[in-house]
């Protein structure tokens, strides 16, 4: 009883294959699309007008224990509709590639697998597949269900569209870490309207922005809001800093004294401590003034670039022990 075998190609459908060379460690595919015509992604029209050509290298599944790259040329077309905004558009490879990717569909979804089976470790490449271990991890996030579950704390702040000219709102999934909305602007009543729209949230996180605590009172009054830890600190920071600023002369009165302990003192506390002391002794011994001193610009010669003062005792005796 005779057979009738089928011989089922490498390639995968929607390619024509112009010839395969055979290396020591992979085997390159030239191929093109079976296709003649193209629809525009953007109107949807269909255009045999061609503009130009390139070549597009994918990875494909490995063969033989070799790598397997298939070259396409892939062509670009100029669009026939007469209101499309596109003119130029290239060939779409259906279900051979995504736009911009460089793995096929079918090698992707192997790499979507061995990411979930080996939880990135790098060992993908014994199988002849070139990927590394963060390239596991980002398709197994890209290839991940996002949850559809209601939003129950947010962050809200703004972002810059263009630094110093325009700004916008961007509001952020607190529990999934995960970017939500892009506003347009960092308008109170934008934000209150999107707020609206979510009465599930109980829990906002803001800076002290009166904008935004204004859109959290309007868009979510049953909400609680919680300032934002980063501009806690901010804050906290920017009035220790004015109160030592206002009490700047008594500071410096109390610390003028001789009597500090060298244990007290960081490293490098110690080092601007040296040098600042140093800079003072040695500008008084060569007569320099105090913009000179403060410019980093010291004559030539001068007592600086000669003589070594050290506060602390125990360093100057490292210096002389170091230079003996």
């Amino acid at each position: 009883m005779c057979r009738k075998t089928q011989t089922a190609t490498l390639t995968p459908a929607g390619l024509a294959v112009d010839s395969v060379e055979i290396g020591a460690a992979k085997i390159i595919v030239m191929a093109r699309p079976s296709t003649k015509m193209a629809t525009c992604p953007e109107c949807g029209a269909v255009s045999g007008r061609i503009h130009g050509r390139y070549r597009r290298r994918l990875i494909d599944l490995p063969a033989h224990g070799r790598m397997v790259e298939i070259n396409v040329e892939t062509r670009r077309f100029r669009c026939v509709g007469t209101g499309c905004r596109r003119r130029i558009f290239v060939q779409r490879l259906g279900e051979v590639a995504l736009p911009s990717a460089r793995r096929t569909v079918r090698m992707d979804g192997i790499v979507h697998r061995l990411g979930l089976a080996l939880g990135g470790r790098p060992v993908a490449s014994r199988l002849a597949i070139p990927v590394s271990k963060d390239t596991l991890l980002r398709t197994v996030r890209r290839r991940a269900a996002r949850p559809r579950d209601s939003l129950r704390a947010v962050g809200i702040g703004d972002w810059a569209w263009r630094k110093g000219c325009q700004y916008g709102t961007v509001i952020c999934d607190l529990e999934r870490r995960r970017i939500v909305a892009l506003l347009p602007d960092r308008a109170s009543g934008t934000s209150a309207a999107w707020l609206r729209n979510h009465p599930s949230i109980e829990f906002i996180a803001r800076d002290r922005d009166a904008s935004y605590a204004d859109a959290a009172s309007k868009g979510a009054p049953q909400a609680i809001q919680i300032a934002n830890r980063w501009h806690l600190f901010e804050n906290a920071s920017a009035s220790f800093l004015d109160v030592v600023r206002q009490n700047m002369h008594a500071i410096r009165k109390s610390s003028a004294t001789d009597d500090i302990d060298p244990a007290l003192l960081s490293c490098a506390e110690r080092k601007r401590r040296i040098s600042n002391t140093a800079r003072r002794r040695s500008t008084r011994c060569c007569g320099c003034s105090n913009r000179e001193l403060h410019s980093n610009r010291l004559p030539a010669g001068s007592a600086l670039h000669a003589r070594r003062f050290d506060v602390l005792p125990e360093v100057a005796d490292w210096r002389s022990s170091a230079a003996a």
